[in-house]
């Protein structure tokens, strides 16, 4: 049977969420990295929306890196357990990727994308509301993180393959202040965990296209 396909930029956040959840598992796959024009034209055909990451498993195409991680848990389950078997559990997991997804990526993206516009164009009120947002969710995250290893409790979840990239590149945007220092350590976990790391590793050689200029350190 061909082995799912993944379509996915390296240095993509929302890419890497998903290719850490591969990477937990081991599971394999055939990753077309978007660095190549005959996969960028291959996605193009599959979702016009041009998103990634996009994955095809046979005749199936699953898009937005949660669903992706959602199929795998299962159709292709390995020994990390990604999504709890307990409803209530689940329940929680769900929550956090969510809080992770819209209350830091957004704002941070939000950020990024304002710099990529000409200065003419660019919206600092917008800017700073996101600013001000990440502040709100460093500090309700500070606070459930002094208790706990992992997002949902003692086990690495889907919800940790969001934190991972998002609180990576939140703090190249607007920096993890040394008072959230729950979230710094747990943003370390994060860079420390084998299937992260190895998505950091694959995507420096694209550091140059962070529009903020990456900080020379992860």
């Amino acid at each position: 049977m061909p082995r799912p396909r993944l379509y996915a930029h390296p240095f993509s956040s929302y890419c890497q969420k998903a290719l850490v959840a591969l990477y937990e598992n081991a599971t394999a796959f055939d990753y077309r990295n978007l660095e190549d024009p005959e996969a960028g034209a291959e996605l193009t055909a599959l979702w016009p929306l041009r998103r990634f990451p996009v994955l095809v498993d046979g005749e199936r195409t699953v898009i937005e890196a949660t669903c992706i991680i959602e199929y795998l848990d299962l159709h292709h389950p390995g020994p990390v357990k990604l999504i709890p078997a307990d409803r209530d559990a689940a329940l929680e997991v769900r929550m956090l990727d969510r809080f992770f997804d819209n209350y830091v990526s957004t704002p941070q993206q939000k950020v990024v994308a304002d710099r990529l516009r000409p200065e003419a164009d660019r919206d600092p009120y917008g800017v700073g509301e996101a600013r001000a947002l990440l502040e709100t969710a460093y500090a309700w995250l500070d606070a459930r993180m002094a208790t706990r290893a992992w997002a949902a409790g003692p086990d690495f979840t889907l919800a940790d393959c969001a934190a991972a990239p998002f609180l990576f590149y939140a703090d190249w945007t607007h920096p993890i202040d040394a008072r959230f220092a729950h979230v710094r350590a747990y943003r370390q976990r994060l860079l420390a965990r084998p299937s992260f790391q190895r998505a950091v590793d694959e995507a420096r050689p694209f550091r140059a296209y962070f529009p903020l200029g990456a900080p020379d350190r992860d």
